[in-house]
């Protein structure tokens, strides 16, 4: 007699194939779906899954999908600050914007959705006359990522403007993050291994026009000093401490225009490197190294990278 829990002699079963996700979606989620056209880089191989969350509670899902499959993950904005390897991402991709980008005004406190993109959040502050963002109009992410890495431009940083956030960590908890519990570093803060999904920010009234103008002024220095409208991911190095900025660094070092493949040192400005139509990954990744290891050698300084790296 066989033991209870004993599989019966005879045919053996053929392996099951994977199971489907569990956990069903209000938004999409797509296997093996290449995340070059989700980069400002158009630079990327495939997502084992890409998932376009409704709302909050899709988040959660995207989280446990990960655990479930033990898979790693992480967050995509509007895909700029980041370069995918050609291998792509063999995890969960949970790419934030419609339906986590809300956008409120009570007295001067902005509340707004980390899927908003931070040049809306710009627009919309200084059309409804408030102050604190304005300078942000040329950060080419979104509002979560901006606040997890603290980003800036023009002299001003999410740091500065931030009262509170709300987080989901890796077990789907949702909690509030009061600004002095975040340690917030140039590009960087001690968030963690956490899903930004809200931001508080304080600000203060201002005139519309006077806004408007100074976001015009920005745009107009932006659209002349930068590649802004090639395939790129903003600026690649983070700027060292000191007087000269990255960007001049490179450019003492004669490394604008420098090319591997379809990847080069941006002639505008030397922190780009531009995907001139047909670069990989690896060639961006092997003119970093190049960029490096010239300036360590010519300026004796070790430029730090500012662009996220994921992917295999």
């Amino acid at each position: 007699m066989p033991k209870a829990g004993a599989k019966p002699a005879g045919k053996v079963p053929a392996p099951s194939a994977p199971s489907p996700a569990k956990v069903k979606f209000r938004g999409r989620v797509l296997e093996n779906e290449p995340l070059a056209r989700y980069t400002t880089y158009r630079i990327g191989g495939p997502a084992r899954y890409l998932v376009t969350p409704a709302d909050t509670e899709d988040v959660g899902k995207a989280l446990e999908l990960a655990e479930d499959r033990g898979l790693p993950w992480f967050v995509l904005g509007l895909g700029s600050n980041l370069l995918v390897k050609d291998g792509g991402f063999p995890g969960v991709v949970i790419r934030l914007g419609k339906g986590i980008d809300k956008f409120e005004m009570k007295g001067a406190t902005a509340i707004v959705g980390a899927g908003l993109p931070t040049p809306l959040l710009a627009r919309r502050t200084a059309d409804a006359g408030f102050a604190g963002v304005e300078r942000f109009i040329g950060i080419p992410g979104t509002v979560g990522g901006g606040v997890y890495m603290n980003a800036g431009a023009h002299g001003a940083e999410f740091a500065e403007v931030l009262t509170e956030c709300t987080v989901m960590d890796a077990k789907g908890k949702i909690r509030q993050v009061p600004r002095k519990q975040i340690s917030f570093k140039y590009r960087s803060s001690n968030l963690g291994s956490v899903v930004v999904l809200e931001a508080k920010l304080a600000l203060i009234e201002e005139p519309p026009a006077k806004l408007k103008e100074m976001q015009a002024r920005l745009f107009r220095w932006r659209k002349a000093g930068t590649p802004f409208d090639q395939p790129c991911c903003g600026s690649v190095f983070k700027n060292p401490s000191g007087t000269r900025t990255a960007g001049t660094l490179i450019d003492e070092c004669g490394l604008k225009g420098f090319t591997i493949g379809g990847a080069q040192v941006s002639p505008l400005h030397a922190n780009y490197i531009v995907n001139t139509g047909n670069a990989t990954a690896s060639d961006v990744l092997k003119v970093i190294e190049h960029v490096r290891k010239t300036v360590a050698k010519k300026a004796g300084i070790e430029l730090e990278l500012e662009v996220k790296v994921v992917g295999v």
